[in-house]
């Protein structure tokens, strides 16, 4: 009973969809949200309350943050169209579906405009996975800013922002692109509030208050919104942040058993003694005396954007204040100054409970994108069309990594019966199924209902990892729910196959071996992807990843379950290169492991420097955040410039010939010439063999294609090419997988060859 009181705190007040409906649920749920006046006039409508803008193409699926949001407002009774990618240099697109009742909702798509523009180097991407044809340059550059600029210009009505552009902005933050600091996005947009996280829980409660004649003002403290203020709310108490974490002497980490302060009723007990002991004595309620908790109605002062922007200490500082307060069982609100005004940011909304997020995944969305892209592609969409998001949040922690700092740490998952239904519509749904589901998974593919097996322990706790250094004991590492979904999934009706995309946590993993077997035996199409992303201790601890010992263990039992299955199957691992803390020494290192281990990479990805990630903030101040944070604090390698970088890169492609000059001058500068040189256990070859190799593989080339010529005729040319172009692409696609960060991963020939 007792834990039940403790999980019951963590739940919000309401439940997601216990909003009375507004009028327009007269309307049923429309087979496409509505991106024109002609579509609205179709459905009935004269006007939209709300329209939300988005740098995405609109799929109408679970995966694309516009479809989830528009489809959840629909739900509550709002009528809500859709601007896509409209054309920013002027206000007319943004006026289109005319003005919007309650509010505009702005945001920049699935990904980060700015990385979903440059590449890690900084140089313009060409493509868009997630635009009609897969065409570049549909969005602008800082696109949240833009659109709400524009939105303003267009109408005079309030403009809410979101997804993980807007998220990751939400204080002062480090800027890659420019390379400083920048302000909060809200003054930049001149946005009127900010939902960070899944802002279901926010979004709803603003709209419906918004549609209940309330304005902005009255929406200070909406949990999981930021606002700009004049001062802090009335009626909070404030704690300066070096009061929580000094920055001459950091303290540890609170125990989470001694954050709560229980509920006294000594005084109350004595009074009660007392009264028993007259005579007369008169029957009363006893109430035990309530204790504020520490961090209710507390906010935390942040350094100022001006400290934050010229001193990297305070910065570090900040950003590890920051990451201990998204827990939205005990996190205070926050604040920081900008000038005259500053930011307010509510703590985070509660997590959505298994109903309310079944509920939202069972929504009426058609599965493909909108009717009016016609025949053009748009790839994000065929990646996932198939795929099912089985849950939401990661409590991995990894610093290069911003999940956890938008969606959280606590996992939020649906029921099975709402995954089998979902199963069942992409199947009856999806034009061209094959009966393959690309993946179950979400940010990882087996944190399925794996929560904090202690209620008190998950409300108070504020470690950044639940996994690093060690998993804790509080963790729970039963993978019997996931297992129990595959082996229901794969025996759906029409199903041949349930494939498993979504990254492995080896780590959680091997603490449930029968998980290991089930993916193995069952879910495998040859190769799994896992993420060790680098073999070195030092980088791994700056990464918050585990040693290579536990990666050795899932291997061993990976392969003893595949042979037992009679399959042949291999791991895809995944690496980083110039992330914080990694040193050339430790990028050598792993180039001999992958070249010891046969395996090749290609189209690898250097770190790239997300905002409010833990790896940007080594990056900008050299401090590591997840340990003290002092002025004299020891500082962290971090591989900078374009050479150095572009050294790291070469190492992980250590068996391109392009990259063999800049990494036999490096190892020549370490005095590890004995690394260069032919055979296996080199790492690359001399300067004279590789210009003869070069040579040779030109002047074969050539006579392969001479050779290639003579068999065709001077009239079939055409023929010609496309047999070049066949067995050019036959090559490059076998043995490879692309993982999240764009890395191509090859095994070796041998392995290649055998698939």
């Amino acid at each position: 009973m007792q834990a039940q009181r403790q999980l019951q705190r963590m739940r919000a007040e309401r439940d997601l969809f216990s909003y009375q409906d507004q009028p327009s649920t007269e309307y049923n749920p429309a087979p496409f949200l509505p991106m024109s006046k002609k579509e609205m006039a179709q459905l009935g409508w004269d006007s939209c309350d709300i329209i939300i803008v988005t740098g995405d193409a609109y799929v109408d699926h679970p995966s694309f943050g516009m479809a989830v949001i528009g489809r959840m407002l629909e739900a509550q009774g709002f009528r809500v169209g859709i601007i896509s990618q409209p054309d920013w240099t002027s206000k007319d697109d943004f006026m289109k579906l005319g003005q919007p009742n309650l509010f505009f909702g702005v945001t920049a798509g699935n990904m980060d405009s700015m990385i979903n523009r440059y590449t890690s180097d900084r140089k313009l991407r060409h493509d868009d996975a997630y635009t009609a044809g897969n065409v570049g340059g549909k969005r602008p550059d800082r696109a949240v800013t833009v659109y709400t600029q524009r939105c303003k210009e267009a109408f005079k009505v309030p403009v809410v922002i979101g997804g993980i552009e807007a998220s990751l902005r939400r204080i002062a933050h480090y800027d890659y692109w420019s390379d400083k600091v920048r302000r909060s996005v809200l003054f930049d947009s001149k946005a009127d509030i900010l939902v960070y996280g899944n802002a279901e829980r926010p979004l709803a409660e603003v709209a419906h208050r918004l549609a209940a004649g309330e304005t902005l003002d009255d929406m200070q403290n909406i949990r999981g919104t930021a606002v700009l203020r004049k001062e802090p709310l009335p009626g909070w108490y404030g704690v300066d942040s070096t009061d929580l974490d000094k920055l001459g002497k950091i303290d540890p980490i609170p125990n989470p058993y001694e954050m709560i302060q229980e509920s006294t009723c000594d005084t109350k007990k004595a009074e009660v003694e007392a009264l028993e002991n007259e005579v007369a004595a008169q029957p009363i309620m006893v109430q035990p005396a309530k204790t504020r908790r520490p961090w209710e109605m507390t906010y935390v002062n942040l350094p100022p954007y001006d400290v934050v922007r010229a001193q990297k200490t305070y910065y570090a500082h900040t950003s590890r204040i920051l990451h201990q307060e998204t827990n939205p069982g005990c996190a205070r609100a926050l604040v920081q100054r900008h000038g005259d005004r500053v930011v307010w940011v509510n703590p985070p909304a509660f997590p959505l409970e298994t109903s309310e997020m079944d509920a939202v995944f069972d929504l009426p969305y058609a599965r493909i994108p909108h009717p009016s892209y016609g025949k053009a592609k748009i790839p994000a969409y065929d990646m996932i069309k198939t795929s099912v998001n089985i849950m939401r949040g990661c409590f991995g922690g990894c610093t290069f990594c911003s999940i956890t700092e938008h969606e959280g740490r606590i996992i939020q998952s649906r029921s099975e019966d709402s995954i089998i239904r979902e199963i069942e519509e992409i199947r009856d749904k999806v034009p061209g199924f094959t009966g393959v589901i690309s993946d179950l998974g979400g940010p990882t593919a087996n944190m399925y209902k794996l929560r904090c097996k202690h209620p008190k322990a998950e409300q108070t706790c504020r470690r950044m990892s639940c996994v690093w250094p060690d998993i804790c004991g509080h963790m729970d590492t039963d993978h019997t729910p996931t297992i129990n979904l595959y082996q229901r999934a794969r025996k759906v009706k029409g199903i041949k196959k349930i494939l498993i995309a979504s990254g492995v946590r080896y780590d959680l993993a091997v603490q449930d071996p029968r998980y290991v077997k089930e993916l193995a035996q069952h879910h495998v199409g040859g190769y799994l992807k896992i993420a060790p992303e680098h073999t070195e201790e030092g980088p791994l601890d700056k990464m918050m990843k585990p040693g290579m010992g536990t990666y050795y263990k899932f291997k061993e039992l990976f392969d003893k379950y595949s042979k037992e299955a009679g399959k042949e199957q291999y791991l895809i691992p995944y690496f980083i290169s110039a992330h914080p803390g990694t040193t050339d020494m430790d990028m050598v290192n792993l180039a001999l492991w992958l070249k010891k281990n046969k395996f090749r990479l290609d189209q690898v990805q250097n770190f790239y420097p997300s905002p409010m990630a833990n790896a940007t903030t080594m990056y900008h101040t050299e401090a590591n955040p997840m340990h003290k944070v002092t002025h004299k604090s020891e500082k962290v390698f971090i591989p900078r410039g374009d050479r150095q970088r572009r050294l790291h890169k070469a190492l992980l492609r250590y068996h391109d010939e392009k990259g063999w000059p800049i990494i036999r001058e490096a190892l020549k500068n370490m005095g590890l010439t004995k690394l260069i040189g032919n055979g296996p256990n080199y790492l690359v070859p001399p300067a004279d063999k590789s210009k003869k190799t070069a040579v040779r593989k030109r002047s074969e080339s050539k006579g392969q294609f001479t050779k290639a010529v003579t068999r065709f005729s001077s009239d079939q040319p055409h023929n010609n090419k496309a047999a070049k172009g066949r067995k050019g692409s036959s090559v490059k696609k076998r043995g490879s997988a692309n993982n999240s960060n764009g890395q191509k991963v090859v095994s070796s020939p041998k392995k290649t060859k055998r698939r």
